[in-house]
Order: C-alpha cells, then structure tokens, then sequence
C-alpha cells in the first residue's frame, strides 16, 4: 500500500471509497464546513463520510501537501461535475498518521461551489485556482 495520505487523495479524485486500510479503525474526523462543524468516529463512519463527499471523480485544480511532525497537512482545490453541473471546493486537511494509518483528519472545507457561484466568483474577480 502507498502512504495512507496519497492512497486517500488517490480515492478523493478517483471518487471511490477509501481503502479500508488506510483508517485507523479508531479515526477521527473533525470536519468545520460552511455553517457546521462535526465529528465522525471510526473508520466506517469516516469512510461513509468520505464517500458522500467524495461520490464523483474529480480534478485537483491546486494541491499542495506539506509534511508535519506526526502526518500531513493537505490543502487543495477539488472540480467534478454532479449531474452535469460543475463544482469545485476549496480544504485543509491536517492529518495524522499513527502505525501507518490516518488517526485523525481535522478539514477546514469552504463548501461546494456549484457553476452559478463559480461563476459569481470570478465576475468578482475572486478566481478559485
């Protein structure tokens, strides 16, 4: 198995389930979204998370990962298209690895941006890659 990190990214862009051995089977996920701010337990829970988020297979417009003492830190820009539509969205995931696996994944997410606000954003002059 690759390192959990990018087998996780690989699954994010590929819009696949994460590998069941990529999370710790005690994982954490502290998600903050628009508005909301949760948490997961367990690697089932987080890997059902995930594959709501992370249904349809995508791009990375930008991606930029950064070693930390104890795992990674990940940010990026992630494009799909739902139902014909175009989205993107904008996170930060500090990540923490233990015996190899993610123990933590604390995501800081700006939201879904479908093409309307995509849209929007650039006629403001707020380009989102």
């Amino acid at each position: 198995m690759s390192d959990p990190v990018t087998a996780l990214l690989a699954a994010v862009q590929a819009g696949q389930p994460v590998p069941s051995e990529t999370l710790a089977d005690d994982v954490v996920l502290d998600a903050t979204v628009p508005n909301w701010r949760f948490t997961c337990r367990g690697a089932e829970r987080v890997r059902s998370q995930f594959a709501q988020w992370y249904a349809d297979p995508g791009e990375f417009e930008s991606l930029i990962r950064t070693r930390i003492p104890g795992g990674e830190l990940v940010e990026f820009v992630l494009t799909w298209t739902e139902a014909g539509v175009p989205y993107a969205a904008h996170q930060a995931h500090v990540i923490e690895i233990s015996d190899g696996r993610i123990a933590k994944d604390t995501v800081f997410c700006g939201g879904r941006w479908d093409a309307g606000l995509l849209a929007e954003m650039e006629e403001a002059g707020h380009a989102v890659a």
